[in-house]
């Protein structure tokens, strides 16, 4: 019984303290501030892991409008390759050619696009 009422004493004794209520509103406001607001660091990891993805997607188109504006470089400056590409693309002819489609099983190297219309 002695015991218990010590124990008692000393919880009381840190209820009333003024480090213990400092230390609850504390630990509550880093809680609150750190994982459920808006500006928290959970958002905050979030936000951050998001922005990378973005950064890669970003290089990525980036690097394919590098290799389309050389592409389209080139076929301003060589008229051979529009002709390579109308003969591997849209199966364009010479009047003195014949052309023979050997496999269709796979997909083409370069697919026609969904802008690009074959006639």
């Amino acid at each position: 019984m002695k015991a218990f009422n010590r124990l008692k004493t000393f919880l009381l004794r840190i209820w009333h303290s003024l480090f213990f209520k400092y230390a609850i509103v504390t630990i509550a406001g880093v809680a609150i501030v750190g994982f459920l607001d808006e500006n928290s660091f959970w958002s905050h990891f979030k936000n951050m892991q998001r922005i990378s993805e973005l950064k890669e997607e970003t290089e990525k188109y980036n690097a394919e409008y590098r290799r389309d504006q050389a592409r389209i470089r080139e076929l301003d400056r060589n008229p051979k390759a529009i002709e390579k590409i109308a003969r591997e693309r849209y199966f364009m002819k010479a009047d003195d050619e014949d052309i023979f489609v050997l496999s269709d099983d796979g997909e083409m190297e370069n697919p026609i696009q969904k802008h690009e219309k074959a006639e």
